[in-house]
């Protein structure tokens, strides 16, 4: 096929997959698909700025996505007063303290460079700074998560604009992947491997156990949101009357209504950054991280940094990330963090990069739509295939166990779908150019 006609032809034919999930099911159904798809595809984007661009194994994508998933709940939930009062000013001098106490080891380590007895000079400071830090972290944090923990039971945020914490999960992730390439990046791949997925899971082990930031597992929910409420749709005169007079529900337009405005906001989103990452990839820039990718000691040998492209392009990747975990947590309205999962937020997004095209922007977002419609999607089709093939058979045991095999579908859809794409589409369905 005309790799011209190749990208329109598979995004219209993604695009009428969503469209007859409309028809068959239901179109709430079809645009919560999409919404999904387009936070997906942007997850994805990241991934491939890192794997496609500079060939960087990060396996630690779900740990970005909960940092962007925390800023949500940051910038955009009201502060708690009475948990402020309790142990706010302490939880902050605790902070400026840790961070106070790694600077001061990094420049000991520095500045006292060769010398005799440098590494217990640099362990003493960290051990005193560690235990000032624990005095003053330790009540505080007590004095907070007992402020009426049913409800509350942590600081809150800063009661801004949600909109505003989708860039700020960004830069959080970026700086979590600042720290990370700087400690990592110079391992063999199979190390930063290992290394990206530890942190990830230190990330959500955090998100799970400090209640005084997050409420730990039990959830923040009610984040506010950057469109209208459907109640507040359902109440007002005006919509009520004109979804009645166009013949529609006013209940289900109300929902349908709210979806096209996420899909609106998600939309702009995603263009804008793939107007940028493709603006990149054809740049000097782009050029040298592929010649990166392929072969980093001629790159090295012609001059360029390669340790530093590579941190670069890691924290780009990562930003985009903890972009789309705000975008994902404000389309939920709250944070599980229960609900990371590395089978969700790094197998799934690596399935997306690899089904539609590594190093080809446009690839990963088809993959990344087209992948989260196969993964709703199979389960209930799965669960149909399975009633028609046991419709003859008597009820019992062997019945019952194939349709409890119908949950299992989409695991196994998704790896034969990777064998299928890989023998026969090894670029993707949408290769580099």
């Amino acid at each position: 096929m005309n790799p011209s006609l190749r990208t329109p032809l598979l995004f219209l034919a993604v695009a009428a997959l969503i469209v007859l999930v409309g028809v068959l099911q239901s179109w709430n159904v079809a645009l919560g698909i999409l919404n999904m798809g387009l936070v997906s595809a942007i997850m994805a984007l990241g991934v491939n700025m890192q794997w496609g661009y500079a060939g960087l194994f990060n396996v630690g994508v779900m740990g970005f996505v909960a940092l962007g998933g925390l800023a949500a709940v940051i910038v955009s939930m009201p502060p708690v007063d009475a948990a402020w009062a309790a142990g706010g000013a302490r939880v902050m001098a605790a902070m400026a303290v840790g961070a106070a106490t790694i600077a001061g080891a990094i420049f000991l380590w520095k500045r006292l460079g060769r010398r005799s007895g440098r590494g217990l000079i640099v362990a003493a400071v960290l051990a005193i700074g560690f235990v000032v830090y624990r005095w003053l972290l330790g009540p505080a944090v007590d004095a907070i998560e007992s402020v009426d923990p049913a409800a509350t039971g942590y600081l809150g945020g800063l009661g801004l604009p949600i909109v505003l914490a989708w860039p700020i999960g960004g830069v959080l992730a970026a700086g979590a992947a600042w720290i990370v390439g700087k400690t990592a990046l110079g391992l063999r791949s199979d190390y930063l491997a290992i290394a990206t997925l530890g942190i990830a899971e230190i990330i959500i082990a955090v998100l799970k156990n400090e209640d005084w930031l997050s409420r730990g597992v039990k959830n923040v929910i009610g984040l506010p949101r950057p469109v209208p409420y459907e109640v507040d749709l359902q109440n007002s005169e005006a919509f009520v009357t004109r979804m009645s007079d166009w013949g529609f529900d006013p209940v289900t337009a109300s929902t349908i209504t709210v979806k096209l405005a996420y899909a609106g906001l998600f939309v702009l989103v995603l263009i804008v950054l793939l107007w940028l990452a493709q603006a990149a990839l054809a740049s000097p820039w782009g050029r040298m991280m592929r010649a990166i990718r392929d072969n980093e000691t001629a790159a090295e040998a012609m001059g360029k940094d390669v340790t530093r492209r590579h941190l670069q392009v890691f924290i780009l990747g990562s930003a985009l990330c903890g972009l789309a975990g705000a975008m994902m947590t404000t389309l939920d309205g709250q944070l599980v963090p229960t609900t990371y999962q590395p089978l969700r937020f790094t197998f799934l997004i690596w399935v997306m990069v690899i089904v539609g095209g590594s190093g080809n922007n446009f690839g990963a977002v088809l993959g990344g739509i087209l992948i989260w419609f196969l993964w709703v999607e199979v389960e209930p089709l799965g669960r149909w295939v399975m009633d028609n093939v046991t419709a003859n058979l008597d009820d019992g045991i062997l019945k019952q166990r194939l349709i409890d095999s119908a949950a299992h579908m989409r695991l196994l859809t998704m790896g034969v779908l990777m064998l299928v794409v890989l023998r026969f589409a090894p670029r993707g369905l949408i290769p580099e150019r």
